[in-house]
């Protein structure tokens, strides 16, 4: 007997996945497009956000090599605007901008005469420069943690959205036993995989956010260490040299 030929009906057909949403009714359709939604805006994120702390890394390192290694200030400010994606060199503008406000309000201050002119000017006021740190690493650390949120988000509302699917999945489910009289699967399967379904597009969303957010919450606080350490060590070079 020969073989049948394979039609290229059944070779072309629809795969099961475009099956299942052909089948699948409009809310749980719903679901899965906010929650492809969610996952498509938290991967746009994750991988703008993971190339951005990776060059921030690496500038800050090149800049605290050049800041420890240089011994003008006024050299550093000129390596810092080469260097703008590090917080850092936020951190060190506004305190040179200070620093050199009180340098110049203490020159105003004196009169100009040759003893005055070879003295080295102190400032008077070392907490103005700490607090123009403060305000700099706080600001940086806002820009660090720019859209993280949306992430949290997805982490703590995507299961619960899936959920809410697997509940009107089952409830679907139920419907068709109660009308077909039956409860034999061939009634149930279609409730039941749209719940699972739903659940499993949850969690696909939820997790990856989750991990990222954790993961750049850890590099940002490593960050924020670093620019508290390289506070410190602007404010000790001023206070040496300057007070």
């Amino acid at each position: 007997m020969n073989p049948q030929p394979v039609s290229s009906t059944s070779l072309s057909g629809p795969s099961s996945f475009e099956t299942f949403l052909h089948e699948t009714g409009p809310s749980a359709k719903a679901i899965l497009a906010i929650l492809l939604f969610f996952s498509i805006v938290s991967w746009l994120i994750i991988i703008a956000k993971y190339i951005r702390l990776k060059r921030v890394q690496g500038q800050s390192r090149r800049f605290l090599d050049f800041f420890r290694k240089s011994k003008r200030f006024s050299e550093v400010n000129t390596m810092a605007s080469q260097l703008a994606e590090t917080p850092l060199t936020t951190l060190f503008k506004s305190g040179y901008a200070e620093l050199d406000a009180q340098i110049k309000a203490a020159r105003s201050d004196e009169p100009a005469t040759a003893a005055t002119t070879n003295m080295r000017l102190l400032i008077k006021n070392i907490s103005g420069i700490e607090r123009a740190l403060e305000r700099a690493a706080g600001a940086e650390v806002s820009r660090l943690t720019r859209w993280l949120t949306f992430l949290a988000t997805t982490a703590a509302a995507c299961p619960f959205i899936g959920l809410f699917g697997t509940v009107w999945g089952i409830m679907s489910a139920f419907n068709a036993i109660g009308v077909s009289g039956s409860t034999s699967i061939v009634a149930v399967a279609p409730g039941i995989s749209e719940a699972l379904i739903n659940t499993a597009a949850g969690l696909a969303a939820a997790i990856p956010a989750l991990i990222a957010y954790n993961y750049f919450m850890g590099q940002i606080r490593q960050m924020r260490a670093t620019m508290d350490d390289f506070a410190l060590e602007f404010l000790n070079l001023t206070e040496r040299n300057f007070t």
